[in-house]
């Protein structure tokens, strides 16, 4: 009887652990490792929804976390690796596309099964994240990881979708003084310096996605 095979992409930056993935892949005779690359820049155009699985180990050069995993869930089923202490959240990684999370400590027996559940188009969590995860979904609307307040939050949004400080506070019903403050407290608070930077953060805490493109204000 013949048994389908999927193809696997590998995509880390890190010779040594693209290796031991390529393994622990070519361990399980219903995957195939099919690209091993250093970032997504240099898997083979083959398409949409070309590979099976894509393992995406962050963080990766060529744009935010966010804007790498949207690309390659147009070529294939991103399972995302990282160690999840700064952004994206888990949330922004699975409205960004995701198929699956695993962390750098997840073992060998859950990797391969979260490799298998992806391939057959399932969603798989890592048994590790499952308390982030939940943290996430219980977390107030207008509570923010990042430590922002409501204000704040509101603020980053309207600037990231190309607002000036003037037209958010008219928006927001503020003087553009206290706009003005909000944006200075953000800023320091996200650790950015410029309007770019903000807009990387809105859109890898979620708070901002892929499909919402930047307009001009009236």
């Amino acid at each position: 009887m013949e048994v389908d095979v999927f193809s696997v992409a590998i995509v880390d930056d890190q010779p040594v652990s693209r290796a031991g993935m390529e393994k622990l892949v070519s361990d399980d005779p219903e995957l195939e490792v099919v690209a091993s690359v250093g970032t997504v820049d240099d898997l083979p155009h083959a398409g949409r929804d070309a590979y099976g699985v894509v393992i995406v180990d962050l963080p990766q050069r060529g744009g935010t976390a966010v804007e790498i995993i949207s690309r390659v869930a147009g070529i294939g089923r991103p399972l995302v690796c990282a160690s999840w202490e700064q952004p994206p959240t888990l949330l922004a990684t699975i409205r960004a596309g995701a198929r699956g999370c695993i962390t750098r400590h997840t073992e060998q027996t859950a990797f391969r099964d979260a490799l298998r559940i992806v391939a057959e188009g399932g969603f798989y969590l890592c048994p590790r994240l499952v308390g982030r995860f939940q943290t996430e979904l219980t977390r107030q609307a207008d509570d923010d990881p990042s430590g922002l307040a409501p204000r704040e939050v509101e603020t980053l949004r309207w600037i990231a979708l190309g607002f000036t400080h003037a037209q958010v506070a008219t928006r927001m019903g503020l003087s553009q003084a206290t706009v003005n403050t909000y944006a200075k407290r953000i800023r320091a608070k996200l650790n950015v310096s410029n309007k770019a930077e903000l807009t990387r953060m809105a859109i890898e805490l979620g708070h901002l996605t892929e499909s919402r493109q930047s307009y001009p204000a009236a």
